[in-house]
């Protein structure tokens, strides 16, 4: 009698049932889950994974490509991972720093079905190369791809931004500079164009000359506070691309004896840990609900079943520096 038909005989579950808790199928009561899975561990059972994946037409796992780590970033991908194990996927991640050739290697094993779905949190070829991909097995985005070329679950960062002007101005700051992340990015257009509007609304000034990109880092932060500070006339409140950037600002402020929030009122992005510690703040950018979501749309191809979604939104969270 082979492992299977003895787990079938001692567990009293059907051939059905048995092979879905191997497959780890979400459509499995607890208590047969339960019962199969401590026999399969009596038995010292292990499920060959090529003819698991023969019987199911997936191989159970799913890839997640970014171009860069970080904190921000390894909170999206721990979410997924966890998901994704919840749903019985493991995940490999393809890091490609920037290399659009290492990067298309995840996209060529979706195309050879190695992975059944692939998950973006950034990447550097154009997705209209890579919507192509498409076909072969679903993929999804954290980064905005603009004109729908893959399905996205970012969130329009416009909305944050918008939450943490209407701050300031109900704190009377009126001169406002702004350290934003890429300049070519979706998320800084929407940012810059949701600035402008503001102002344009409320009669003030837009101070463009203010303006500054690529700040992303701490030391980023560090050096956009030197250039304030050194300018003709220092802004009342600036907001940033992220949290360590608005950490950065803060330090370098300090040093140079700038009272905060009195002579500069700061606001970060993200809502990280150390923004709480330090006192910042911030727009809480809910990333790990983001991760989840991203992982129900692959479902909804790969699992055939459609899971329902919240709708997210932003928050203020006002500490110290505002």
């Amino acid at each position: 009698m082979s492992k299977f038909d003895e787990i079938m005989k001692r567990s009293g579950y059907s051939k059905a049932t048995v092979s879905r808790v191997i497959n780890h199928s979400p459509y499995v009561s607890d208590e047969a889950r339960q019962i199969i899975t401590d026999i399969m561990k009596q038995l010292n059972y292990i499920p060959n994974r090529n003819a698991v994946s023969l019987s199911t037409g997936q191989t159970k796992q799913i890839g997640i490509v970014t171009s860069t780590t970080g904190e921000i970033i390894l909170t999206f991908m721990n979410q997924f991972i966890d998901t994704a194990m919840d749903f019985g996927f493991q995940t490999i991640i393809y890091t490609s720093r920037g290399d659009p050739e290492i990067e298309l290697q995840a996209f060529e094993d979706l195309r050879s079905k190695r992975v059944d779905g692939l998950v973006i949190i950034a990447c550097v070829n154009d997705p209209r190369k890579l919507k192509a991909y498409m076909e072969y097995g679903p993929i999804v985005s954290w980064q905005r791809m603009g004109n729908d070329e893959i399905p996205s679950v970012a969130m329009d960062q416009a909305e944050g931004y918008k939450l943490a002007l209407e701050h300031l101005f109900s704190r009377g700051y009126t001169r406002i500079a702004n350290a934003f992340g890429r300049a070519e990015s979706l998320n800084t257009q929407s940012r810059r164009e949701a600035f402008e509007s503001f102002m344009k609304s409320r009669r003030l000034h837009v101070w463009t000359e203010a303006y500054q990109y690529s700040v992303f880092s701490s030391s980023d932060g560090e050096e956009a506070m030197r250039r304030m500070a050194e300018g003709p006339e220092l802004p009342q409140a600036v907001l940033c691309s992220n949290d360590y950037a608005a950490i950065g600002i803060l330090s370098e402020a300090r040093r140079r004896n700038i009272q905060v929030p009195e002579q500069l009122a700061i606001v970060g992005f993200d809502d990280i840990e150390l923004s709480r510690v330090l006192g910042i703040t911030t727009i809480h950018n809910p990333i790990a609900e983001q991760s989840t979501q991203a992982f129900h749309q692959l479902w909804a191809v790969l699992g055939k079943t459609e899971l329902k979604t919240e709708q997210l939104t932003y928050q203020l969270i006002e500490r110290d520096t505002t």
